[in-house]
Order: structure tokens, then sequence, then C-alpha cells
């Protein structure tokens, strides 16, 4: 049942001229529910009828009460220009309970991406270097977007384009022939790598001659220099071990690790396209393409030396993935000071004569930020994932054994990692993307705030009140949700009905903190009704029908968790 299609029939029925999905994408939420359910206001046709909202409200109150009101809605109201509905409880509860019963897992689930492929490029750390704290962000946003995209029906694609070439790679060959030692790397990878990555700026400050010979082997790199290349693919196979151990803990998989390495062979198809096109213009030495919007710098493609550089990757990378998958949306995760960078390649791709540029999406993102701590890879100075995700779980395991309601718990261990993990990937989903995150254990790890812990208790709540009824033999299945009709009992039930916008909100925005408030605020509005009604003490029926709400209750907090990458325990 949607109660807004059939509020907004209402009123477009009044007059010809008002267009029904424009009222239904106007309508709202009261902010006091003695308003209503549902509420219109008539201003946003006043430009189209030329009528006052008050004399606009008045008309279609007369032709709403020309005629017997749909089951669903209890009473229309004409309140200062604005048209409140007051919706039926008993229908609305049962509609909305058993279609969550019906529907289980695939509640909020839709088949309209049916056919459409999403192309999503996330996490994307750079060889050779720590899985850092700021990793996360990309990776957590690029998780959560691919996931509620997979959950309206399209076919998605998880693209990790590596950071596996470029002029940095010059660098730390550079910087492994004057310091490196294979069998010191090979034991420790990562640091080791980092280490010398790290002297090579600093000795670079002294001695400028190193950047010269650092850009001379990336040059040797791209042309295939063998010994080169063989030192490149220790790298890569080192990190990758690495990063697999990260993405194992996330939960997190992909499609493609097609780096920026993968499309070296495509670059010279591109660069022989701008050309024939005459788009390619000499600029001090390199190769650039300009733009009409003079206030936009050109778009290189060759630098002077002739090497090539992250945008000429990037379109030919965009390019493969349209004739490879023939996305629909191409997206890329990728942090908010790299919007001019994508503008260009957009932009780019669109003066080549590619009208799907359109389709292609940069999702930005703040930063990491700690109350004391900046973070800087060429200075070494970085905070690691690993570390992080390792105190979050000691952490978490230290709240749960010093908590009275734990005692009973046999997987100790396990519950640590699910609460500690999820705790953090819920933190750097909560507010707004392009927002910074300002790191706190205090805040990640808040059981009574606004917080994973808080959310997955919520969700463990509901599962032990089942649990206790299933081993009384309630049969709660049998619930009659029409019963339904309190104020606390009614409010959770209308904010399951909100899923499915929720998530397609979610979606059109690119925004996984719009789930993320979603199940904060389900999670407050079920620990709300279950201290305000009694469950398992009440009558037999309505018992068994706050049961039934109970399992809904906790179906949706688990699927919207889902959706941000957070697992769930049955008891915390």
């Amino acid at each position: 049942m949607d109660e807004k299609y059939i509020a907004a029939s209402l009123i477009a029925a009044a007059d010809e001229n008002i267009d029904a999905e424009l009222v239904y994408g106007a309508m709202e939420t009261p902010p006091d529910r003695r308003m209503g359910d549902l509420a219109f206001p008539c201003f946003r046709l006043a430009r189209t009828l030329r009528k006052a909202p008050p004399a606009i409200a008045a008309g279609i109150m007369e032709s709403i009460n020309k005629n017997p009101l749909p089951s669903s809605i209890a009473k229309v109201e004409n309140v200062g220009g604005y048209i409140n509905f007051f919706l039926d409880r008993s229908a609305v509860s049962k509609a909305v309970i058993d279609e969550i019963c019906e529907r289980s897992e695939g509640y909020g689930r839709s088949d309209e991406g049916e056919g459409k492929t999403v192309v999503v490029e996330f996490s994307s750390p750079n060889i050779a270097k720590p899985f850092h704290i700021g990793h996360l962000v990309s990776t957590a946003l690029g998780h959560s977007i691919a996931r509620i995209y997979d959950f309206l029906g399209y076919d998605t694609v998880r693209v990790n384009h590596l950071g596996d070439w470029g002029t940095q790679f010059g660098k730390l060959i550079t910087a492994y022939k004057l310091w490196g030692d294979e069998e010191t790397v090979r034991k420790d990878p990562i640091n080791e790598l980092l280490k010398i990555y790290v002297r090579f700026h600093e000795e670079a400050e002294k001695d400028p001659s190193l950047e010269d010979d650092a850009r001379a082997n990336f040059k040797a790199l791209e042309e295939g220099d063998e010994k080169i290349t063989r030192l490149w693919k220790m790298f890569v196979e080192a990190s990758l071990t690495e990063f697999d151990r990260m993405y194992k803990l996330l939960g997190v998989n992909f499609d493609s690790f097609a780096g920026e390495s993968f499309y070296t062979d495509k670059m010279p198809e591109i660069v022989e396209m701008l050309r024939e096109k005459q788009l390619l213009e000499e600029s001090e030495g390199a190769q650039v393409v300009r733009f009409d919007d003079e206030s936009m710098p050109p778009c290189i493609i060759l630098k002077s030396d002739g090497t090539t550089i992250y945008a000429t990757r990037d379109i030919a990378a965009a390019v493969y993935r349209k004739r490879t998958y023939d996305f629909y949306k191409n997206v890329y995760v990728v942090g908010t000071p790299q919007t001019l960078h994508f503008k260009q390649v957009f932009g780019t791709l669109k003066k080549m004569g590619f009208e799907w540029a359109d389709d292609c999406v940069h999702v930005g993102f703040g930063y990491v930020r700690f109350p004391d701590k900046a973070m800087s890879t060429r200075k070494g100075d970085v905070v690691l994932l690993e570390d992080v995700l390792t105190e979050a779980v000691a952490k978490t395991r230290e709240i749960i054994e010093n908590s009275a309601t734990s005692k009973d718990l046999e997987n100790v261990d396990a519950v640590s990692e699910t609460v500690g993990v999820g705790a953090v990937l819920y933190t750097f989903l909560k507010n707004s993307r392009e927002r910074d995150i300002i790191f706190t254990w205090k805040d990640i790890l808040d059981f009574e705030g606004e917080s994973g812990p808080y959310v997955q208790y919520a969700y463990a709540r509901g599962r032990s009140v089942l649990a206790r009824a299933e081993e009384q033999g309630i049969d709660y299945a049998s619930g009659d949700p029409a019963l339904l009709t309190g104020d606390e009992e009614y409010a959770l039930v209308r904010m399951l009905s909100k899923y499915k916008d929720t998530v397609r909100e979610a979606a059109a925005k690119f925004e996984p903190s719009v789930v993320t408030r979603y199940v904060t605020d389900l999670a407050q509005q079920f620990n709300k009704f279950y201290n305000t009604c009694s469950v398992m003490k009440a009558e037999d029926e309505i018992r068994r029908a706050r049961l039934k709400l109970t399992g809904c209750a906790a179906e949706v907090i688990k699927s919207a968790l889902y959706l941000i990458g957070v697992n769930v325990v049955e008891k915390m």
C-alpha cells in the first residue's frame, strides 16, 4: 500500500491542472503526529493555479468531500493552506506488517534497475603503501553504494582501480635501488617500502636530481624495461596480499582489480583519437585538451617527457568500461579534492563525442581528521587501518566483558569483532559524505548514542524477545497487525513503511548516510516502543501482534545495516 500515492491521487483529482507526480514528491510528514500522517503544502500549486494556498486547499477539500474516502484514510483536514491526511491505523499496520512478513529479506527491494549496469569504482589504494584509515572512507562508501544499487535490482560491478602506476613508482624504484634489500622487503613489504619511500622525499629535498632519476625510472617502466618491471611486480604482489586481509575483515569484495597499469596498452588509442579529433594542443611541451570554459584549466594528456598521467588513464578506463559493461552509471568514489580532475576527465570525454560522459558521476567525500593528528604518507605519519580495527575490537571486548548483560555470551571474540568493526564502519557512514570525519573512540563506541553498537543492540534486543517467545511456544506468526494502533506501535509501523523510499533516496544521492540516519531513527523508535509497550506481559492477542511487529523491526534493522556494510549479532 502506497498511502502517499493514494493521497496524491485525491489531490490531483480536484483539478486537471494539478500534476499528481509533483504532489507525490512534495508530500511531507508533519512534525507533530496530531497534525496527521501526511501533509501537502498547497503553496506548491500557487503558481500553477494562480490562487492563494488557502483558496487552493479549500477547493481540494471540496473535491475530496464529494466521495467516500479510501479505506486506508480515516480523515482529511484543511489547516492553514495544508491538506492533512490521517490514515487508518489498523489498515496501515496490517498492510505494512503483512508485506514485511511476506517478503522477509526482500522487503524494500525492487527491480527498477533490471537490465541496467552500475559500475562503482572505490577503495583504490596505492600499491606499496599501507592501507591507512583514510582509505576506509572510499572503501566503506563504495561498498555501501554498490549494495544499495544491488538492492534496487541493478547489475553492480565493483572495481578496485588500484594505484599501481605513475611517477610514484619511479620514486619507489629509485629508493629501492639506493636503500632497498630484497630479503628485508619480502619479510615485511609494506613497512619497508613505506620506509624507503619516505626516505626518498627526505633525500630529494637535499638532492633534487633524485626526482630526475625517478622520472627516468618511470619512463623505463612504461617502456617495459625487464628489471624495473620485475621490481614493480614484486611491489604489486606484496601489496595485494596486505590489502586482501583488510578487505576480508571488512567483508568487502570486488569484481575487478584492474588498476591504472591495466590501461597502459589502451592509452595510445585514446591519444590517437584526441589527435584525430584535433583536440590536442601543445603547452610548454605537454599535450593538453582545452575547454570552452576558460576558468577550467586544460587537461594534460601527455607530459613534456611523453609519459601519461592520471587523466590519460582515467579516460582510457572510462572508454573501456563503457565498451565492456555498457554502464547506466559509472561512479567514482574518490575524495572531494579530485573534483577538478573529474570535471576535466568528463569534459574531455564529452569533447571526444561520448554523450555517455554525462552518466559518469564523481562521488566526493571529506577527510578523516583526528583531534591531535594529521596524516601524510610522504612523511610516514599514517594511522594504519589494521591498527584502528584491532583497537576497536579490543575496546569493544572490554566494554562487553564489563557489561552485566554479557555473562551468557559464548562467542565473545566473534561478537567483539562484529561490533567493533561495525562501529567504525557506521561512524564513517553516519554523516553526509562530504563532511570531514572527526575520529574519536568516545563517539565510535558509545553504546547509548547514535552509534553502530546502539543500533546493533536494538536488533539483538528484538531477537532476544523473540527467542524468549519461541522458548515459551508462543505462535506470534498468527498475530493480527490490525491491533497495532497505539501511538508507539503505530509510530514504529510508519517508520518501517519508509524503508523503501529511504533506499531509493540513498541511491539517487549516492549517499549511504541516508540509510544510516534511517536505521538509527528506526532503532530509537523500536527502543521507545519496547520501553513503552509491554510485549511479553500483554494479553495474548496484543502480545502476538507486538511480537510480530518486533520481528519486522529486527528484520528491517538487519537489512538496513547490511546496506551500510555492518553485520548484526543475535546477543550482546
